[in-house]
């Protein structure tokens, strides 16, 4: 995990990937855990024995939404801001799965501080987070993430 002790350094640190997460590992468990959180109960996620026989993944994959969902704690992992009483989610700009994740895998969050703003009592930072799966070469979820801390 990175510590950044100051608003000052945290934007000296503008247009460079600042911290990466520890792996996580994506189990059925926590990809049922979300289908029944959300309602979204497709069989592409839940049903093991379909998912090896008719998805195009040969085994069941996690919901795009999951991965995405996972970002609070990832961010959290890589980057501890010890300046900030507190820190808020303010939305999303870009949203992209360029590939699947099957159940079983490892992810990792990848940091890069686009853009950070002064506002009222804080400043606003726009991340790229790019969540990479183990052993493949292409992104599991690329997002644009708005923060605000105060």
């Amino acid at each position: 995990m990175r510590e950044i002790k100051s608003l000052t350094e945290l934007k000296s640190l503008v247009g460079t990937q600042v911290a990466s997460s520890d792996w996580i590992s994506i189990s059925q468990e926590r990809v049922n855990t979300f289908a029944d959180a959300t309602g979204d109960h497709q069989w592409i996620h839940i049903d093991v024995e379909r998912a090896k026989k008719e998805s195009p993944f040969g085994g069941p994959i996690a919901h795009g939404f999951l991965t995405l969902s996972l970002l609070p704690m990832l961010m959290a992992d890589a980057l501890h801001l010890s300046y900030v009483k507190m820190g808020v989610n303010y939305g999303l700009n870009k949203v992209r799965f360029p590939a699947p994740v099957p159940v079983g895998s490892r992810l990792r969050a990848h940091l890069t501080l686009l853009q950070i703003d002064d506002i009222k009592d804080g400043a606003q930072m726009t991340w790229e987070v790019s969540i990479e799966r183990e052993g493949s070469d292409k992104p599991v979820c690329v997002a644009e993430s708005i923060a605000r801390c105060y």
